[in-house]
């Protein structure tokens, strides 16, 4: 694999990310600076910790005219640095060491920090589409009801990966409320109550949960998923489906292929993009920006 060029690589390593989380971060950086030595490559090595701060990074790395930048974490983190790369002559690269890392696995990458470093430094550039909900990029899946509740509480508890997911959803399914939603797809306009409505520019919330299987992250389409309401006994008995790909065959789940659309309700919608949440307005928007990022993955 070609070496990115000297002087233009930065890798930013988020030290909350994964199960490990801090105490990984000084082996993940000293990993970072020996795969670049080790390539000839005097890059940066930076740590982005706390909300927001990856966004920042990757705004003031643009700005020195870096081109690849590589991303040591989750989808959030993810999120924020690709959401400023989007449409620029910038590369992103990827680490994952985040709960679900649900774009890292659409895209093929390896789990293994070394392997993935080099991947993300020297892999084959595939240039991906950028959804938007709400006027925020999502690289991954976004939504609105149940699914954008429980990334809140996980986000907030102090347990990560699937166990902390699947306590989180046990914990939240039983007050919430499901409401309803007025969602516009292709022209047309529906309104119903749902558990959730998801938008996917890949298959998969992250650990094989699979929420849109014939979703492709570059043919300029995105996979609305409209969930029905649900008792709690039936969602605890249906979640499997996730992890088999058959919820569409679920009674009541609604799915279609968009490029534009809108999901509506009474009240301001609270919405998470690739799992971190946002609040918005009444009305959401859906888009999507074809190819817009560049992002390197195994040759």
């Amino acid at each position: 694999m070609p070496a990115a060029q000297s002087g233009q690589v930065a890798v930013l390593v988020n030290p909350r990310a994964g199960v490990r989380g801090r105490r990984a971060v000084g082996a993940r950086t000293a990993l970072a600076r020996d795969v670049l030595r080790a390539r000839g490559v005097d890059g940066q090595v930076l740590v982005a910790d706390g909300r927001g701060r990856g966004r920042e990074a990757a705004r003031a790395l643009v700005a020195q005219g870096v081109d690849t930048v590589v991303v040591w974490g989750g989808d959030g983190t993810i999120n924020e640095v690709a959401s400023e790369l989007v449409s620029r002559d910038v590369t992103l690269g990827i680490v994952p060491s985040g709960s679900g890392n649900g774009l890292a696995r659409e895209l093929g990458l390896d789990r293994d920090p070394r392997r993935a470093l080099e991947v993300a430094l020297g892999g084959a550039v595939r240039r991906i589409d950028a959804g938007v909900l709400g006027g925020r990029l999502f690289f991954n899946v976004a939504g609105v009801g149940f699914d954008a509740r429980l990334a809140a509480a996980f986000n907030a508890g102090p347990r990560r990966g699937l166990g902390g997911y699947v306590k989180a959803v046990l914990r939240e399914v039983a007050t919430y409320v499901p409401a309803r939603y007025r969602v516009t797809a292709g022209g047309v306009a529906s309104e119903r109550e749902a558990l959730f409505v998801a938008v996917a520019n890949t298959r998969q919330y992250g650990s094989h949960a699979l929420i849109a299987p014939r979703a492709r992250p570059d043919d300029g389409l995105l996979e609305l998923v409209v969930v029905p309401a649900l008792s709690v006994p039936a969602i605890l008995w249906q979640a499997p489906r996730l992890f088999t790909g058959s919820l569409q065959r679920l009674k009541g789940v609604q799915t279609c292929s968009v490029s534009a659309g809108a999901i509506a309700a009474a009240a301001p919608l609270a919405f998470h993009v690739d799992g971190e949440v946002v609040s918005g307005s009444r009305s959401l928007t859906v888009g999507v920006r074809e190819r817009a990022l560049a992002v390197r993955v195994p040759g």
